[in-house]
């Protein structure tokens, strides 16, 4: 490869890989010093259909922004070919893990199901097929955290082929009819199979065959542990009809199988085993020590300290060698593993790649990955912008990576009223909004920008309208006019509450209330809260804001107890809303075929909010919002959000 085309602006370490659509190797930007994974495609005769594919490859990845899907910088195309430039993911495939270690335990087998459904749930968000989900395109980082790779064969929903790997492919691909989210769903659950069992859930000696048996043999259960048994019967479904309809719906069904079978820790426990299957195979990571210089003697240290978390005694040896100290700690506590605990701390002051990947780098603060933060996107993007003549670039980076230091905004909030809107719904339906405010800002020194920002604010109301349609529609006795001529159909209204508001993000509680039947009390009221970045626009996701942990049954008890409760009420028709005696992951999704969330997060200058819109045994309540002051969880946060939450700029994540 001596001859092959570079990025003049990227020093190359050492190739990754080489396949059908090109080359992936291990760079470094040559002035800022920022490691990155590019993905080559030379441009020859006939090649022009390759290079197509690759920038639909860029423009698919750049709609996606999740922990658990790699990151895209820049796309850039010259005349001798094109490239992908990317974040460096300091991992080990999925696919080496099981070659190497072997099945995995229920509890990590379904943390990487999980983790792999809420990225594919963000693309699917976006309109967007994996196509290709493997063990191969699934990266374990030492820390248990697992990211997609390579949407190579990725589609927009609905473009049909049979691209893919046949011991994962779904039976609607075999038949080359159009992929949809529940394919990826099929092809996941084969991997969860394979996590769990050590191998595939069909083989057979020739294509023919396995397309037979994908196509019609029974799901093989009976390999599996009983309780996980109806999860492989639902994603395995031969009818994609019979699936869950998407990753996010999935990850629902998962969470409470998992915790009914293996407690609420299950998570915690499966984040440890993954991240001692990573780390003891440490040596593999792309950023290991020796190949990109770290700070003096940092990388001696890190094999050093990594050896010996390897060679320690219990688990805490091997999972020491790859986690920061205190995270070691938690992975080892009640085993024998001191000579782990030992290493993972030389491993953290030293910041050695190979001991501790990012999870080290970031807790050392001098190994390499503690200079990339904000440098990413500007250093990358500068310098795909300038590399010459005949070689343009489209620069996809968004989400966390931004500008070094985003100047802060100060933006002035109104809340409009929407006009007094009547929608006919058919059949004599219909559904009047009124009285509906709104928030949007002014003064944001990026018009376009400031666009983004207004739809993102104003998307909770619209949502409700697009929500309260429906609804209307599928219960023929809601939205008629009353007798009298007083009440004309259902109606929505909604109050609009601005919270935070610091120069770095802006926060909004909507109060909705529905009226679904003339001269009744069929009255619904509930919350709907949005958190959006000032820098780029974006409606933050929990994922944006909470650290993973946070988001596993264990942390969301951790969570809930920190918010003092009400004293409860007397069951009745609107009385305030009684919070949960738990907080589970599915209370803060949307209710499956509704439109409000139970629990939905928000904050004030001053506070977290959690608005409680459910009621476990009431007809009817009044939401609740509960409150605790920002620096009682500051540390259940992601760091780069926190820092928003000061009103400073944005830490970058590690990867």
């Amino acid at each position: 490869m001596t001859n092959a085309w570079r990025l003049a602006e990227f020093e190359e370490i050492r190739e990754l890989g080489t396949g059908a659509q090109g080359r992936v190797v291990l760079a470094r930007h040559r002035r800022a010093g920022t490691p990155v994974a590019i993905k080559y495609l030379e441009c020859g005769e006939g090649d022009r259909e390759a290079i197509e594919r690759l920038r639909q490859e860029a423009m698919l990845l750049g709609k996606v922004s999740d922990p658990h899907v790699v990151r895209l910088y820049s796309f850039v195309v010259g005349e001798q070919g094109a490239a992908l430039v990317m974040e460096a993911i300091n991992g080990v495939s999925l696919k080496e893990i099981l070659a190497r270690h072997g099945a995995l335990s229920p509890e990590a087998a379904l943390t990487v199901l999980k983790g792999s459904l809420l990225g594919l749930a963000a693309a699917h968000a976006v309109g967007v097929v994996h196509r290709d989900y493997k063990p191969a395109n699934v990266v374990v980082r030492a820390d248990g955290l697992s990211k997609l790779i390579d949407f190579g064969v990725a589609t927009l929903a609905g473009a049909g082929s049979r691209s893919g790997t046949p011991a994962y492919m779904a039976p609607e691909q075999w038949a080359g009819h159009p992929a949809t989210p529940a394919t990826d769903v099929y092809a996941a659950t084969c991997v969860f199979f394979e996590c769990i069992t050590g191998s595939k859930p069909f083989s057979a000696d020739n294509a023919a065959a396995l397309m037979h048996r994908h196509l019609t043999a029974p799901v093989p259960v009976e390999a599996v542990p009983e309780p996980l048994r109806p999860l492989l019967a639902r994603g395995m479904a031969k009818d994609a009809a019979h699936r869950p309809p998407g990753a996010a719906a999935f990850v629902t069904e998962l969470e409470e199988a998992a915790s009914a079978a293996y407690g609420a820790d299950w998570e915690q426990r499966g984040i440890r085993a993954l991240a001692a299957g990573a780390a003891a195979l440490a040596a593999l990571f792309p950023l290991a020590a020796g190949l990109i210089p770290t700070a003096a003697g940092a990388g001696t240290a890190g094999a050093g300290a990594g050896a010996a978390g390897v060679a320690g005694a219990g688990s805490a040896g091997t999972a020491g060698a790859g986690m920061s100290g205190a995270a070691a700690g938690a992975a080892g506590a009640g085993s024998a593993g001191g000579a782990g605990a030992a290493a993972a701390a030389g491993a953290s002051a030293a910041g050695g790649a190979a001991a501790g990947g990012s999870a080290i780098a970031a807790t050392a603060g001098t190994g390499l990955l503690a200079t990339a933060g904000a440098k990413v996107t500007a250093a990358v993007a500068g310098t795909v912008l300038a590399i010459g003549a005949g070689t343009t670039a489209v620069v996809v980076a968004g989400g966390d990576d931004g500008p070094a230091v985003p100047a802060a905004q100060n933006v002035a909030v109104r809340t409009p009223t929407l006009p007094e809107r009547v929608i006919e719904l058919g059949g004599g339906q219909r559904l009047i909004v009124e009285g509906a405010q709104y928030v949007q800002i002014s003064g944001h020194s990026d018009s376009a920008v400031q666009q983004r920002v207004n739809a993102a604010l104003r998307s909770p109301l619209d949502t409700a309208i697009e929500g309260a349609q429906r609804f209307v529609r599928e219960n023929p006795e809601m939205g008629r006019p009353g007798p009298g001529g007083d009440c004309q159909g259902a109606s929505l209204s909604a109050k609009a509450v601005p919270g935070l508001r610091n120069g770095r993000l802006v926060s909004v509680r909507y109060e909705l209330k529905g009226g679904w039947v003339c001269n009744t009390d069929y009255i619904t009221d509930w919350v709907s809260t949005v958190t959006v970045a000032l820098d780029t626009g974006k409606a933050l996701a929990l994922s944006d804001m909470f650290a993973p942990a946070t988001l596993t049954q264990a942390g969301l008890d951790g969570l809930w107890r920190r918010f003092p409760k009400p004293t409860p009420t007397p069951d009745g028709l609107l009385e305030p809303c009684r919070p949960p005696a738990r907080l589970r992951p599915a209370d803060l999704r949307p209710v499956s075929g509704g439109f409000a969330t139970p629990v939905v997060v928000g904050f004030t200058d001053a506070a977290m909010t959690l608005s409680v819109s459910t009621d476990e045994g009431a007809a009817g309540c009044i939401p609740v919002t509960l409150s605790v002051p920002h620096d009682r969880v500051r540390d259940l946060l992601r760091p780069e959000f926190a820092a928003m939450l000061a009103g400073r700029a944005p830490t970058p994540s590690r990867s």
